[in-house]
């Protein structure tokens, strides 16, 4: 028996290749490697015409994947998410630790979504995508987009820094009371600043801090590289650390806090925030 998941195109801008647009519109076509074997098998249908890599999407044109039901044989990731916040055209999650977002592996977040929010009624609904990523190690929020136009435009709005995030951590060691760390991180500018909220003795660490910490640009650990540059690593960082000062056993304390942007498609005012992983709340008495 053959299957059929449809999906009716939107585009905003000109018309584009079906290789750059369709990945992610089909729940089991996530990468651009599966679209391009499902397009040689002759699987996509455009317009109910058989799809080739030179085809191109326009505003409001008919794609199906047409598979047999006997392919339909994946194993579910099942991984039990809290949902944050939901509506038809996105959703944010509170990542656990422990996990990668997104990528080849089976243990991924992005696996897990289609069992743990509601499908979209919106006409160009995909399988749901993360649209920024947070280290294996660190939890907190995760921001999902649930439609075709909806993840081209969170992509957009990261793109450009039009979404504002802060991140709770514990450092190690005495720190200035607040300040901005501007090193490049892979031979890029990069930016963060940090507030110390409160500050407890420790006899193995002498001073242990909560501090916030708001990165102005997005490179890759780039809020673990910079604690570790002004001589304040984070604890349980098992990879940017001071020798001697390395936690082990209770995992990276680096929590996703907060989000703030406009929603794409209600223009209203986002901001969206969650309560510290318990271990924070045993350190320090102003969170507790």
């Amino acid at each position: 028996m053959q299957l059929v998941e449809k999906h009716m195109a939107v585009l905003s801008n000109d018309a584009i290749r079906l290789q750059e647009y369709g990945v992610g519109v089909f729940e089991r076509i996530a990468t651009k490697s599966a679209l391009k074997k499902a397009i040689k098998k002759k699987m996509i249908f455009v317009n109910d015409k058989v799809a080739t890599t030179a085809t191109f999407i326009k505003e409001g044109d008919k794609i199906e994947y047409r598979f047999d039901q006997n392919d339909d044989t994946r194993k579910k990731f099942r991984l039990k998410l809290p949902i944050i916040y939901e509506d038809d055209y996105l959703a944010i999650i509170n990542k656990p630790a422990g996990i990668v977002v997104s990528g080849n592996n089976f243990k991924t977040v992005a696996n897990a979504l289609c069992q743990n929010l509601n499908p979209s009624s919106i006409h160009d609904a995909a399988k749901p995508q993360p649209a920024h990523r947070l280290d294996f190690a660190t939890t907190g929020l995760l921001l999902i987009g649930k439609t075709s136009s909806v993840i081209k435009e969170l992509n957009r709005l990261f793109e450009f820094k039009e979404v504002q995030k802060s991140y709770y951590a514990v450092t190690i060691g005495a720190m200035e009371p607040k300040g901005e760390v501007n090193l490049q991180v892979d031979d890029k500018e990069a930016c963060s600043i940090f507030e110390v909220l409160e500050t407890i003795p420790s006899i193995r660490f002498n001073y242990l801090n909560l501090v916030k910490l708001s990165p102005k640009t997005g490179r890759r650990h780039q809020l673990r590289k910079h604690m570790l540059a002004i001589g304040n690593p984070i604890l349980g960082d098992a990879t940017y650390f001071k020798q001697g000062l390395m936690l082990k056993g209770k995992g990276l304390y680096l929590h996703a806090q907060s989000l703030q942007f406009i929603h794409p498609k209600t223009y209203q005012e986002m901001y969206v925030d969650t309560t510290l992983p318990v271990k924070f709340n045993k350190l320090f008495r102003s969170i507790s």
